[in-house]
């Protein structure tokens, strides 16, 4: 981003920060603003865990669902981040838009999704994904590029006729948050920064302005 690069107006649209208190509906916007702008993967995101020293970790996920009681995303259970998320209970997450100069970042607690939930949406994935899930040991080491192909030719033989169910090692999370921060690119480094917080998931949100 330059020192004085102007936002175009086509991309303020509606989208104030003073208009109203609701940080999903705003959210809501953004994400509509960037799948039409962004190039690829607008519900992409960094999803930060912290390991059992304390350690953090950071990578590229995608949203697969928001509502009020939160930000839904898929993963092995055994992986890194599925064993951080269980251990810790805790997260955060970071949207960065560049072709609308925006970002928003989201703290919480974490809850695993229910059982219909991520049966839902692992049946609606590629059948290819959906044999991934089975024959990828995610994050365990993995002796060769032939070696993971062999799993996936097994799963693929073994689930060669009808569903393929869910692994128990596979589901969601849902990131319930307990603040939502929106940046918004400004000339000068002059950005916009907005946090919306609450004390827990059943209370009032406040809002409050915070310098660049």
């Amino acid at each position: 981003m330059t020192e004085n690069s102007e936002i175009p107006a086509e991309l303020l649209t509606k989208r104030n920060f003073e208009e109203g208190a609701d940080p999903f509906r705003l959210f809501a916007e953004w994400l509509e603003d960037a799948t039409a702008s962004e190039p690829n993967d607008p519900n992409a995101m960094a999803l930060a865990t912290v390991d059992e020293t304390g350690l953090p970790n950071v990578r590229m996920v995608l949203l697969k669902g928001f509502s009020e009681a939160g930000f839904v995303f898929y993963t092995n259970f055994q992986s890194a981040k599925g064993r951080e998320l269980l251990s810790q209970q805790k997260a955060a997450l970071c949207f960065h838009w560049k072709s609308l100069r925006r970002q928003i970042r989201i703290r919480g607690s974490v809850e695993i999704v229910s059982d219909a939930e991520a049966d839902e949406y692992y049946q609606s994935r590629p059948r290819g994904s959906r044999i991934g899930a089975w024959a990828s040991k995610q994050s365990r080491p993995l002796e060769s590029r032939f070696a993971l192909e062999k799993e996936v030719a097994k799963y693929t033989a073994k689930f060669a006729i009808g569903e393929i169910p869910r692994p128990e090692h596979w589901s969601g999370f849902r990131l319930v948050p307990s603040s939502i921060e929106f940046w918004h690119d400004r000339p000068f480094r002059l950005h916009d920064r907005i946090v919306f917080s609450r004390e827990a998931p059943t209370a009032d949100w406040t809002k409050e302005r915070l310098y660049p």
